[in-house]
Order: C-alpha cells, then sequence, then structure tokens
C-alpha cells in the first residue's frame, strides 16, 4: 500500500520540478542513458520486434551491419554482457543519487533493462514460463483464470443472446450485422479517430503540430498498430485481412490515437524527452514495462474518450448510419460486448499453453474460438500473434485493468472526470513502473 500511496506525489514531483537532469548526478545518468538507447538500438539490429519507436538523436545510433545478418549470428552473449554491465552502473549511479527523480529515472532504466535481458535470451532460444517471462519483459505476471469463470460468463452471454444453440454461432449472427462495408471502411474510421481527438482535447492540451495518418493494409498478425515517428506524429494502420465491426472503428479511434498510443508517445516525447532530457524515453523497446503501461493505458483509453452509454450511442447516432448498417439491436451487440470484455482473458490462457506447452495449437484454437468468441479468422490472427509476441498478451487486458484500478482507487471514478483525466494524464507523461500500479 505504502508504494501505491508514494505513485502519485511522486508523479506530481516529476511533473513540476525543475531540469535535475542538468545537476552533476543528472549529467551521469544521461551518459548512461545514451548507452541504453545506443545498446537498444543494437538490440534492434537483429531483433527487428524489439524497437518500436526512435526519435533520438542520430549520433546515438549504432554503426549499421555492413553485411546481412541471420538469426545465426546475433551476439547473444555480448549483447547479454553489455546489458549486465549498464545494470550495474545505472544501479550504482540510482542509489548514490540525491534527487527523487534521479533515483526515479534510474529505477526504471534498470527494470527496462531486465526487460533487454529477457528478450535476448528468448530471441536467443532461451525460453521461460508464460508467467516468468511476462515477470521479467512487463514487470508483472497477469492473473490465471480456471476454465469454470469463462464457462460462467458464457453462461451470461447465453442468457441475453437471441436464439438457441451455440453461443459462439449465435455471438458471430449478432456481430455480423455490424461489420462495416469494406468501401466506408476508411470514412467511418476517420470519423471514428476525429470524435475520439475532440473528446481527448476537451480534456488533455496537446502539442502543438500533432497529427496522425491512416493507412489500410493487410498481411499483418495484428489488428491495427501505431508507429510513433516523432514530432508528435503517428502513421495509424488497420489490418483489413479480417472482418472490421463497427466498435473496432472506435476502440482504434481511442486506442491507437487519441487518448491512447499517438497521445502516450507525444506526452512522454514532450514532458520528458524535450522538457527534461531524458534521452532514454526517445527509445521505445516493445518487449518492455513500458508496453503494459503503453497497451493497458491505450485500452483504457477507450472508456476515458466514450465513458457509460457514449459509445453505443455514437455508434448508433454517427457510425452506423455512415456505414449504411442498421442499427436494429445495437444497445444489446455493446452489451455483448461487454461480458466478451471480461473473457478476453481466455487469450492469455491460450498463450500461457502454448508457451508453457501444456495446451496443442488445435486446443489453444478451440480455447479462443470457445471462451473469446473468436471466428475462424481471428482465431487464426490470434494465434499469429501469440506465435510471435508470445506474453505481450497480458499488456490488453491486465495492463487495462491495472490502469483503471489505480485510477479509480485514486479518486478516478467516473462521476469525477477532472480528477479522472488527471490522473490519466500523469500516467502518460512519466514513465511508470508497472509493480507500482498493482494494489499493495
Amino acid at each position: 500500500m505504502k508504494k501505491l500511496l508514494l505513485l502519485v506525489p511522486v508523479l506530481f514531483v516529476l511533473s513540476c520540478k525543475q531540469r535535475a537532469a542538468d545537476t552533476v548526478e543528472g549529467k551521469k545518468l544521461s551518459k548512461l542513458a545514451q548507452q541504453y538507447v545506443t545498446l537498444g538500438l543494437s538490440i534492434g539490429q537483429y531483433d527487428k520486434d524489439f524497437v518500436d519507436a526512435y526519435y533520438g538523436p542520430d549520433s546515438l545510433k549504432p554503426k549499421e551491419l555492413t553485411e546481412k545478418v541471420s538469426k545465426d549470428d546475433f551476439p547473444r552473449d555480448s549483447l547479454l554482457a553489455s546489458i549486465n554491465e549498464l545494470m550495474n552502473s545505472i544501479k550504482i549511479a540510482g542509489d548514490d543519487a540525491k534527487i527523487d527523480s534521479n533515483r526515479f529515472r534510474a529505477r526504471w532504466m534498470y527494470n527496462q533493462l531486465i526487460a533487454f535481458n529477457r528478450r535476448v535470451r528468448t530471441f536467443g532460444g532461451e525460453s521461460l514460463s508464460f508467467d516468468e517471462e511476462s515477470r521479467e519483459l512487463f514487470g508483472v505476471a497477469a492473473p490465471a483464470y480456471a476454465e469454470e469463470f469463462f464457462k460462467a460468463e458464457l453462461d451470461k452471454l447465453d442468457s441475453i443472446l437471441p436464439g438457441k444453440g451455440n453461443v459462439n454461432d449465435r455471438f458471430q449472427k449478432l456481430a455480423n450485422k455490424f461489420i462495416i462495408p469494406k468501401d466506408k471502411i476508411e470514412t467511418v474510421m476517420k470519423a471514428a479517430i476525429a470524435e475520439a481527438r475532440k473528446r481527448t482535447v476537451a480534456h488533455l492540451q496537446l502539442p502543438a503540430g500533432e497529427s496522425l495518418t491512416l493507412e489500410l493494409v493487410n498481411d499483418k498478425p495484428w489488428n491495427g498498430y501505431n508507429w510513433y515517428k516523432g514530432n508528435y506524429k503517428s502513421d495509424v494502420q488497420i489490418n483489413t485481412d479480417i472482418k472490421i465491426f463497427i466498435d473496432r472503428a472506435i476502440d482504434v479511434g481511442s486506442h491507437e490515437s487519441y487518448p491512447g498510443h499517438h497521445v502516450y508517445n507525444m506526452f512522454l516525447e514532450k514532458n520528458l524527452y524535450h522538457d527534461r532530457g531524458w534521452v532514454e524515453i526517445s527509445l521505445y523497446p516493445l518487449f518492455s514495462p513500458q508496453s503494459l503501461i503503453a497497451e493497458g493505458s491505450a485500452n483504457f483509453g477507450i472508456e476515458m474518450a466514450f465513458p457509460g452509454n457514449e459509445k453505443v450511442a455514437f455508434a448508433k447516432n454517427v457510425l452506423l448510419p455512415m456505414a449504411g448498417l442498421d442499427t436494429a439491436n445495437v444497445e444489446l451487440y455493446f452489451k455483448a460486448l461487454e461480458i466478451k470484455g471480461r473473457l478476453n482473458y481466455a487469450r492469455n490462457e491460450a498463450a500461457r499453453g502454448l508457451i508453457n506447452e501444456t495446451m496443442s495449437q488445435s486446443k489453444a484454437r478451440s480455447y479462443l474460438r470457445k471462451y473469446c468468441l473468436m471466428n475462424d479468422e481471428t482465431a487464426d490472427k490470434s494465434m499469429d500473434f501469440i506465435k510471435k509476441y508470445r506474453s505481450y498478451v497480458i499488456n490488453y487486458n491486465y495492463g487495462q485493468d491495472l490502469v483503471k484500478d489505480y485510477i479509480e482507487r485514486n479518486g478516478g471514478k467516473t462521476n469525477n472526470p477532472q480528477k479522472r483525466w488527471e490522473l490519466f494524464s500523469q500516467l502518460l507523461s512519466n514513465p511508470v513502473n508497472p509493480a507500482d500500479l498493482v494494489k499493495k
């Protein structure tokens, strides 16, 4: 409980204090931070999924590899040695620091380097259990749920869906009424993003000149992706391999854009990289504790932008007519989606079973179809995602729950939107360690 109570004051201090990076101990940390950036970019030369974004100085980029390298050329041992050496130096610098923000900064980099170590080992072929891997990569392990939990939620869904028979088939029949026609996807997505932005700027001041582009793509293992380019610019891509339902437009508008990934990355760049001189923030390593905050806040951002029934109302009054779709049963659909959201932890169990080798691929796929209510194409896409990103799946559900619980425990209830947005903004503007969000 002590860590929980201290977190908000610490974030407040970090947001108000003058540049501690300009002190002697701050400059020492900055030199270590430069090594951190170069090391992360070096890992990314081999592991192409490692660096999600970089907008720092070109001078910190490692020398380009002159020859095309294979996975067999991966310098695992030398990278691990460099990571361990830097971890030791950062720990000493943090222990010696007199300024709170410098100690916090050192702790954050140290925890990120734990993830560097694990990802290098995983990329080099060394696996851990699902929970051990997620704890080292993302700072926490998600709770496990027995099949009985998912069966109970399915029973609730069964009670509200029309018709008889298989719950998944009945859910798909309802959901299929709300598939956005291919020729309407871009128009509907842009409208949802514009609405999410309007709702976000009513509460948060965004950097001047910020913008994003939207692109429809295919042949990807994910549904949507935000590629942050720095200078407050993002490229948002939507995968059109699978059917896109009306709720997905709102989710993309919020999760990938406003107040999700686009805003999160902008706030870190402005408040920490530019205003405070923390060069380590200019590197976003995908497999790190930072991703739990990024994905958790982006998913919770949907609820921030569209609280209560506002998501349903916007879909019914704006998006569905724009897509040329009937609005009948849309309230029932979103009620079913609420239950489906609680079933999302079943994807963790499928990933846990695959990584721990306690579940076959066919069983994992069946698990996704039965308990996550996925159709065949979505289940296949989810399997591809798990194979590529492994325990990353916990960031979406457990990350969201941690962010939501932290904000609401500290006064950010839905009936206090001002406090809610204030706490949300603090999380987006500071290097938060996921373990600090866990209720003690």
